[in-house]
């Protein structure tokens, strides 16, 4: 491409130098002789009126003072009388390349003038090589132009290329370059742009790998421990047969993790909401929970209002509830209690614990990213709120010491709000 800009430009520019210069070389050399013949003419004119007046006078011509007065002249002088007078000055040019003009009177005097014509052609020669020197150095001029213009088209376009081929390599880093070219900006402007886009989506592919291992150790977790149950329990069958059943369901749960973890990273979660019993995700949570709770000399209780209703997915809510059990069991204390409640405009369940609470400068931003108190992963927390947010509701940190969660969810229509019932043991 360089080249090509090149080779145009120069193109262009000779052309346009043949079209002005060779017109200007022939009216400069027309206009230096005409005016070498015109020079020569008022000299004719004005030297015969000055031999009349010296005839007049009858005053003899001085060659040598007519010498002084026109240098470089070969002059020749008639005057009419018996005898003939001719009067010679200077001599005729070596070349015998002249140029004459003549004058008379009606006296009888006639004058020639002559010049040598070589001079007069070396002038129109000097100024045809300052014609053809100007040309060269606009010619210089305008390759000069064009070896800037084309660096700077074609810098910017290799630039722009090496962009493209790291964009490709899966290096999205925007690279905010701007070269004073419209066009080539707007080029920019759009790399930048899709570099954005890129780097967004891999930082979604990046984050849902990341979620979907934090989601699937839970359900993963227990259904080892019912492995482990059978495995203890070889010689018992009614407790086998138990035992074997809990990990179906826990092997069934970790499907249907997988299943929702799919819908989130399609973004079709929030349009598979539909009314959910409140109960049965509660009552099968506390269940897989509460071996671990037991194993670890703490207690786990349900309570508050039955038959609840709200719109969420089954599985995104009890990641959710499991997502909150884990977090009490692994930096609360104490007893742990699962609440149910209904208001006007939401269903709440609370997760609540006995421990110490959480630190006074990681409440604000417990639901951020990465943002752990007790050296945990930071992201339990986090994709339990995005999974609420995801059904249509919402998870909020509603005390701090002890520490208390609560989900929000929309209520069902046929909700149809239970008796508040005795607390007691799950």
């Amino acid at each position: 491409m360089r080249r090509r800009l090149l080779t145009s430009t120069l193109v262009v520019a000779v052309i346009a130098v043949l079209l002005l210069g060779v017109p200007l070389g022939v009216v400069v050399s027309r206009l230096i002789v005409d005016e070498a013949a015109q020079e020569l003419g008022a000299e004719a004119k004005r030297l015969v009126g000055e031999v009349e007046y010296a005839r007049v006078q009858e005053t003899p011509l001085d060659p040598q003072q007519l010498e002084q007065k026109y240098p470089g002249r070969y002059i020749q002088i008639w005057e009419r009388g018996t005898p003939l007078r001719v009067t010679v000055v200077g001599t005729a040019p070596a070349s015998g390349h002249l140029m004459t003009e003549d004058a008379q009177t009606n006296t009888g005097v006639y004058v020639r003038i002559s010049r040598d014509r070589d001079q007069v052609e070396r002038d129109v020669r000097a100024r045809l090589l300052l014609i053809v020197a100007l040309a060269v150095a606009a010619l210089a001029v305008a390759v000069s132009l064009a070896v800037v213009q084309s660096r700077r088209l074609t810098l910017p376009l290799r630039d722009l290329a090496k962009i493209a081929e790291r964009l490709g390599s899966g290096d999205a880093r925007p690279s905010r370059h701007r070269y004073g070219i419209p066009e080539l900006d707007r080029v920019a402007q759009v790399l930048d742009r899709s570099a954005a886009r890129i780097s967004d989506l891999l930082t979604r592919e990046r984050e849902f790998a990341t979620d979907a291992s934090h989601q699937l150790r839970t359900p993963l977790t227990g259904l080892t421990m019912r492995l482990e149950e059978i495995v203890a329990a070889a010689d018992e069958p009614e407790v086998v047969r138990e035992e074997g059943e809990a990990a179906i369901v826990q092997a069934e749960r970790l499907t249907a993790v997988i299943d929702e973890l799919l819908a989130a990273a399609r973004r079709q979660r929030h349009a598979q909401a539909e009314p959910v019993a409140i109960d049965e995700v509660l009552i099968q949570q506390v269940r897989e929970w509460e071996p671990v709770f037991k194993d670890a000399h703490r207690e786990l209780r349900l309570e508050g209002t039955r038959g609840l209703k709200a719109l969420a997915t089954t599985g995104g809510f009890g990641q959710v509830v499991a997502s909150l059990l884990e977090n009490s069991l692994r930096h609360g204390g104490g007893r742990v209690t699962v609440t149910s409640t209904s208001g006007d405009n939401y269903v709440v369940v609370e997760v609540a614990d006995e421990g110490p609470g959480i630190a006074d400068e990681i409440a604000p931003k417990i639901f951020e990213r990465n943002v752990s108190g007790g050296g945990g992963t930071g992201l339990g927390l986090t994709l339990a709120r995005a999974l609420a947010a995801a059904d249509g509701g919402r998870l909020e940190l509603v005390r701090r010491r002890p520490a208390t969660f609560a989900v929000f969810l929309r209520p069902a229509e046929d909700d149809g709000r239970g008796n508040r019932v005795v607390s007691g043991p799950a």
